[in-house]
């Protein structure tokens, strides 16, 4: 656990550090190089700060161990932070599309938007580059500690990459093409915002689920039947009952047993079911088995 908030402390500060420069680099580009949706790609930027800060608290607070207010664990605030940083994207999509409107509607009125600089085009080639890197780094080590607010983190990333990429094809539009098709730049703004709102939506689901107490995926839950039931002693199971806490599973069932066997003996299926599930989910799964006879047996 330990070496697993230390890789994500790693990863994330690293991530700010990127964060930090690409932010005062695009939004100086985009205002010396007239660019609207560079300046809006600057914000996204900045926008990525506070999810690496709010991944660095709340996974701390989620490698904590059991206490006596939170007897499962700490496993939810991990949830919360996937959850806030999907909402964040959200509320960073919906603002990019609301400005990226505006300025469209302002040309349509006549309005003559700046053509962008080339310093603006260059911020964008570098942004798309680094951030890539940056997602997949991070998705990586999301991967490798199992861990949904690193994973988000990671997608907030390729979020950024793909803003810039909007960028890359408005403004060098609106620099090749010149003056008249300036508006490629807003446009661009408007079809980045739909890419960052749809990966955001996707990305709150897994985590609202699980702070409503919603049970695990039925393929792991006929595993969990599966394994539970290939352990010798045990006649059948039943009564499951399946919820996520952060990156462990919480299990309750019922198994059967002979009736004619010690409680010791029982104890001991019990256990063995315990540690064939741990091996099969993970040593962070929380199991609490309740034995009962076999009524059918003679």
């Amino acid at each position: 656990m330990e070496n697993r908030e230390r890789e994500i402390r790693k990863i994330t500060l690293w991530g700010a550090a990127v964060n930090i420069i690409l932010t005062v680099a695009k939004l100086a580009a985009g205002v010396f190089g007239r660019s609207a949706a560079m300046v809006a790609d600057g914000v996204h930027s900045l926008s990525d700060l506070l999810t690496d800060a709010i991944v660095l608290i709340f996974t701390n607070i989620s490698s904590k161990g059991n206490d006596r207010n939170h007897s499962f664990g700490h496993g939810k605030f991990e949830t919360m932070a996937t959850l806030i940083i999907s909402i964040i994207l959200i509320v960073v999509g919906a603002e990019l599309m609301g400005n990226g409107i505006r300025s469209i509607i302002n040309v349509a009125n006549g309005a003559i938007l700046p053509r962008p600089g080339y310093i603006a085009l260059g911020a964008a080639i570098v942004s798309i580059i680094l951030k890539e890197v940056l997602y997949r780094w991070t998705a990586k080590i999301g991967e490798s500690t199992n861990s949904p607010a690193v994973t988000a983190n990671a997608w907030h990333h390729r979020s950024d990459a793909l803003s810039s990429v909007g960028s890359l094809i408005g403004i060098g539009g609106a620099i090749i093409l010149g003056q008249k098709w300036t508006i490629l730049d807003p446009i661009a703004s408007c079809g980045i915002s739909i890419a960052i709102i749809v990966v955001a939506v996707k990305m709150s689901i897994p985590p609202l689920n699980e702070l409503l107490e919603a049970s695990l995926p039925e393929s792991i839950e006929n595993e969990i039947i599966t394994t539970a039931s290939s352990v010798n002693g045990v006649n059948d199971i039943h009564n499951l009952k399946t919820r996520r806490n952060g990156i462990s599973a919480i299990i309750d069932a019922h198994i059967v047993v002979d009736p004619h066997i010690s409680i010791t003996e029982a104890h001991d299926i019990a256990t063995e079911v315990e540690e064939a599930l741990r091996r099969k989910l993970g040593n962070e799964t929380q199991i609490s088995i309740h034995i009962e006879p076999d009524k059918n047996s003679k």
